[in-house]
């Protein structure tokens, strides 16, 4: 067969492993494919120097690859790091480093790579568009009012250079960047918390280089964050610079290996099981793909739960042994042993505990699903918002808290379980909550809203709707707008 003389435009995605930034980047890329554009993720390959740290991750990319067929990936070969650093974070930034000669390669290879757009985390990918001559965009899969603090970071600590406290010292003193309400010093995500530690240097610099990019597609929709997008379109977030453009182009998620296995005539239990609930009667508890609590943590949520009388759908993880690697694959959980004694036995008829994992998208969406208790990660917020259930906010690690933040302060979407930021949030704080978003007059009042951010995400996707419109001019900035 002869070669195609005008081959498709390509545009490459390039992904850390992280599945919270994958799947996000999944999604972009059937979205470029509708479009009639080449796609191709290339993810990185991790060196055998750091197979525990990437275990899960690595068999979450074989997952998206066998149940997004249309899309196409290319392993990068596994760079030579013969001493992984011995923190895990910057053990990943080191690794997809090391992968930028590979990733110029694979752009210098294909024919009419018309951009490179990158994950946050592959910020050091810049310069492999800049070898290739190819115009570099990134794609930030978490919210529009994250972005704004961080591109605001590099020039807070330069402004308060030699004076300036950790954040860790600050306690809950009021941090204030453009576009967000102020967030409480001790609810910065970790890597930032000691301005004299290594991670912090190495996510300033980050945050530093995101202006050499043309552009930056945001995972979220403007009504939902329109402050910090307004802030971010502004320029105000980088004082003395030029702001590339922004495009938030969500809210893109999936509807997840729920919806595949009723199309093949199968259906998860959870589903059936919330067919016989009243509906907005359950409350969902489920802590995304990585997050677990404590042995005691789960005995008190299991209390508060009993207590409340609120009918639940609760997805439980055995808890790591060391809880500074939840990264770690963990076997399922021995219910029995972890939760209160007769507890399952006694809730059998109003609620229901499940291992590991349900189909989180299409619980949200359920019509029987009432509040969601979360993590706070960007895709469940996402999700949450886009099937209108008020969230009962929970962060774990990341930037979780940060969102928290703009989810209870700024869209007016849930609340704050006490205790988060303590050792142990007690059975009194789960039931308090519970039942205030499902009994209370608050509670409603978060379900109107939430009818309305349902409602403006729909409107956001639809044609001509703005998450469209800027997906549009993205391309259009590309010259690809057919």
């Amino acid at each position: 067969m002869e070669p195609n003389p005008n081959p498709a435009p390509t545009v490459v995605l390039h992904a850390c492993l992280a599945v919270g930034h994958l799947i996000p980047m999944v999604e972009l890329a059937k979205l470029l494919l509708r479009r009639g554009l080449a796609v191709v993720i290339a993810v990185p390959t991790p060196p055998a120097s750091t197979a525990d740290y990437f275990a899960s991750s690595a068999s979450a990319v074989g997952a998206l690859e066998a149940a997004n067929p249309s899309v196409s990936f290319h392993h990068l070969p596994p760079p030579d790091y013969p001493a992984p650093d011995p923190d895990p974070f910057l053990q990943m930034l080191d690794v997809l480093r090391l992968t930028v000669p590979a990733l110029a390669a694979v752009l210098r290879s294909l024919p009419s790579v018309a951009a490179l757009v990158l994950d946050l985390f592959c910020v050091d990918a810049l310069d492999a568009a800049a070898s290739a001559a190819v115009p570099a965009y990134f794609y930030y899969t978490s919210c529009a009012g994250d972005l704004a603090a961080f591109l605001h970071l590099p020039h807070y600590f330069a402004a308060t250079a030699g004076g300036g406290a950790s954040f860790k010292d600050m306690g809950k003193a009021p941090l204030r960047f453009p576009g967000v309400p102020p967030i409480p010093a001790s609810d910065m995500p970790h890597t930032v918390l000691d301005r004299a530690d290594r991670t912090c240097a190495a996510r300033v610099g980050h945050y530093g280089r995101i202006p050499e990019a043309r552009g930056v597609l945001i995972n979220t929709y403007e009504w939902l964050e329109a402050r910090a997008v307004r802030a971010l379109r502004d320029g105000a977030c980088v004082p003395g610079r030029a702001t590339p453009p922004v495009y938030p182009i969500g809210p893109l998620i999936v509807r997840g290996h729920g919806a595949a296995a009723e199309e093949k005539g199968e259906r998860h239990a959870c589903l059936a099981w919330l067919d016989a609930q009243p509906e907005r009667s359950v409350v969902f508890l489920c802590f995304g793909s990585l997050g677990a609590v404590s042995a005691a943590q789960l005995k008190e949520i299991a209390r508060g739960l009993e207590n409340s009388g609120h009918r639940f759908l609760w997805v439980v993880r055995r808890p790591p042994d060391d809880p500074s690697k939840f990264f770690l694959s963990r076997p399922e959980p021995d219910l029995e042993a972890l939760l209160p004694e007769g507890f399952l036995e006694r809730r059998k008829d109003r609620g229901m505990v499940v291992k590991m994992w349900a189909p989180q998208v299409e619980v949200l969406q359920h019509a029987a699903t009432g509040a969601f208790v979360t993590h706070c990660g960007w895709n469940s917020v996402l999700e949450a918002a886009s099937a209108g259930v008020p969230m009962l906010c929970w962060p774990l690690y990341a930037e979780q808290r940060l969102n928290k933040v703009f989810v209870v302060d700024e869209m007016k979407a849930g609340v704050v379980v006490d205790g988060y930021d303590e050792e142990i949030v007690t059975a009194e704080e789960v039931e308090k909550k519970v039942r205030l978003v499902m009994e209370s007059e608050e509670g409603d009042n978060l379900r109107e809203r939430l009818t309305l951010a349902k409602e403006k995400a729909a409107e956001a996707l639809a044609d001509g709707g703005p998450s469209r419109v800027a997906f549009e001019e993205f391309l259009n900035d590309l010259k690809l707008v057919k």
